[in-house]
């Protein structure tokens, strides 16, 4: 997965500003930081805000701009330099990569060129960081396919779970606007919500968004839904998107807790998660439900590959249904199995501490644990562990498929 490149840009002329900007913001690889209008104001912007990338269309003063330049490049040798211009002038070309520039290109941009050129930057990025420029988090929506069938209490154990891990740092995003209740598995009284966030989309910054998560004493972070019902059309699709994208460039983990309607914020999580877990029990409501839902994404192209099935409540004894016959029902494989614990999970709920520090080693605890340990899993790793002969069985209680 591509990281997300933090940009500031500097252009005196309003309308080709604007241009750019609408440009940038449909690019969800890129994060628009900062925006200036004056040549020399724009190395103090590169100065508070520390952008990978700085933006600079040298047309309004070639002299000025081309002078600045190099100042920047003095400054900030960390930042990378890219510069704009309706001029082919090779003196000017020349003038701009002596003074440090990355890159060059015409306007009006192109938007495959434009590309091109943020994956050399942050080719060379990575290469010469190493780690340090690596991937950004990886986002994991949450999907219940009824009422009451688990899926907010994965949410919030899953990411206490990765929590675990001193080198990650999940975030756990509540998008039931309407009833949801993550706060509450958590005991959070939250200062700001996802709707704060979403009334300063315009100056949205890192500062900004850091500022409106909660963070819970075992380490999880969480944005978590308005403090009044609301509906869905509090947040803009294109709005959550960039939302999303801010905090997959800061946080090593994306949780979404989607509603079960399906609206357009959901649709939009899932277009952008790297997994989607659906979450069912064994009965005929929710088995006939999972089917529903699959044929439902099988309409949108690109989501059908990152379902994975997870059936909670393993072992409840007032249900009839084999898992053998619910996958003759939902025609798939079984990704993982939680079993139930009910009394366990009830306590964590009531005390508001995740299963990870109220109940480390009960089994409950221990499935979701192994379940993270599956999801961080690589595409060489996971092929390896398919091929590996399975001493459980193809469906063990604390196995995956």
């Amino acid at each position: 997965m591509k990281s997300v490149l933090r940009i500031a840009t500097v252009d005196p002329h309003e309308e080709t500003r604007n241009s750019l900007k609408t440009l940038l913001l449909g690019i969800d690889t890129v994060w628009l930081e900062a925006e200036c209008s004056r040549y020399e104001f724009f190395n103090d912007v590169i100065e508070q805000t520390q952008p990978d990338i700085a933006l600079v269309n040298v047309d309004a003063d070639p002299a000025k701009a081309v002078a600045m330049i190099g100042e920047i490049n003095q400054q900030h040798s960390q930042v990378a330099l890219l510069v704009i211009s309706t001029s082919q002038e090779g003196s000017l070309i020349l003038q701009v990569m002596q003074n440090g520039a990355r890159e060059f290109l015409n306007l009006p941009l192109q938007l495959d060129d434009f590309i091109a050129a943020l994956d050399r930057i942050r080719g060379s990025m990575r290469g010469g960081e190493g780690e340090a420029g690596g991937d950004s988090g990886q986002i994991i929506t949450v999907v219940g396919v009824g009422g009451g069938v688990g899926s907010t209490s994965l949410s919030v154990n899953l990411a206490a779970a990765l929590a675990t891990d001193p080198s990650a740092s999940p975030v756990i995003v509540d998008l039931d606007l309407t009833l949801g209740d993550a706060d509450v598995w958590l005991d959070i009284i939250p200062d700001y919500t996802i709707r704060d966030v979403s009334e300063n989309i315009s100056r949205l910054d890192y500062g900004l968004l850091k500022r409106s998560l909660t963070r819970h004493d075992c380490g999880v972070f969480l944005l978590p839904r308005p403090v009044e019902v609301e509906s869905q059309d509090l947040i803009r699709p294109d709005d959550l998107r960039r939302i999303l994208a801010l905090l997959k460039a800061t946080f090593s983990h994306l949780i979404i807790d989607v509603s079960k309607s399906f609206g357009p914020l959901d649709m939009s999580a899932m277009e952008v998660s790297d997994r989607i877990l659906i979450v069912t029990q064994l009965d005929l409501t929710c088995l006939r439900s999972v089917v529903r839902v699959m044929q439902y994404l099988d309409q949108h192209p690109g989501l059908e590959q990152k379902v994975e099935i997870l059936v909670n409540r393993m072992g409840l004894e007032d249900t009839d249904i084999s898992l053998n016959k619910a996958l003759e029902t939902i025609g798939r494989e079984v990704f993982w199995q939680l079993p139930n614990d009910y009394a366990t999970m009830v306590g964590s709920r009531n005390n508001g501490i995740p299963l990870s520090r109220f109940a480390p080693k009960a089994r409950l605890t221990r499935s979701i644990m192994d379940l993270t340990r599956r999801l961080k899993m690589g595409d060489d790793e996971h092929a390896a562990a398919e091929a590996a002969p399975r001493k459980r069985g193809l469906f063990g209680l604390f196995g995956g498929k």
